[in-house]
């Protein structure tokens, strides 16, 4: 993900200053900590600049991503999951593992997105090694809608179920989310946003997770929200939105 590839460069960037400081450091006791005090100031500079720019391409980018976003959003796997797209996945399958494993392989990726239960239900579920993931929305959600700073949700009826303005306020380092904060006191379950930089153009769908807990949240094996990703895709989705889906589906669950 360019997130990680970016604090990967800040790093690697910081020690390689650091290295080459320390080489210039030998040519005298006085020298050495004219040189000491001028690389610690340097180091802390750099250090500073470092977080402002990593902060500053955060925010950018999480600005952008809810940009991006705008639109309105169903569950993603009861629509790439049915029957009128069985041989799309067959085909896709059998083109990295072959059509002899292309069943199988199907069945499989099916059954890891499509768990029923979440928390410490499924911990205790999935204790043995085997597991899913629940990728519905949860808190009686239908559809949830992006506009800006907003987002919002309704239920199957479409009534309102809440409606919040949100901000920025950090990574979710586990899986590289954009985590919003709601702007309004009480939002229960919805005072949290943690959203993956994926989008209609880009992967054709998109990935989150909400609550009321932000260190549950950064938790998928345990907690309140162990075992759940909710995955959506835009009710204006075309069929092309699902073809490219299931393709990059299986080309990123299949390929070696």
């Amino acid at each position: 993900m360019k997130q990680r590839k970016l604090l990967t460069s800040l790093f690697l960037a910081a020690a390689l200053s650091i290295s080459l400081l320390t080489g210039c450091g030998n040519t005298g006791s006085s020298t050495s900590e004219t040189k000491h005090t001028e690389n610690s100031a340097t180091e802390e500079q750099t250090t500073s600049v470092q977080k402002e720019s990593e902060t500053d391409e955060n925010q950018d980018a999480a600005d952008q991503l809810l940009c991006d976003l705008k639109g309105t959003y169903q569950e993603l796997w009861p629509v790439i999951l049915a029957d009128e797209y069985d041989q799309l996945w067959l085909d896709d399958s059998a083109a990295i593992v072959g059509e002899d494993n292309a069943q199988a392989a199907v069945e499989k990726m099916s059954s890891m997105v499509t768990g029923t239960v979440t928390g410490e239900e499924a911990v205790e579920t999935y204790k043995d090694g085997n597991m899913a993931y629940d990728c519905e929305f949860l808190q009686n959600i239908d559809q949830f809608t992006f506009d800006g700073t907003t987002i919002s949700g309704v239920d199957e009826e479409g009534n309102d179920v809440f409606s919040h303005s949100y901000h920025y306020v950090g990574m979710e380092e586990t899986r590289g989310l954009y985590i919003y904060e709601s702007d309004d006191a009480d939002s229960g379950e919805f005072t949290y946003f943690c959203i993956a930089p994926d989008t209609m153009k880009t992967t054709w769908h998109i990935e989150f997770r909400y609550g009321s807990d932000l260190d549950a949240l950064e938790k998928y094996d345990a907690g309140e929200y162990a075992y759940w990703l909710a995955a959506g895709i835009s009710v204006d989705y075309t069929k092309a939105d699902v073809e490219n889906c299931i393709q990059l589906f299986c080309k990123e669950n299949l390929s070696e």
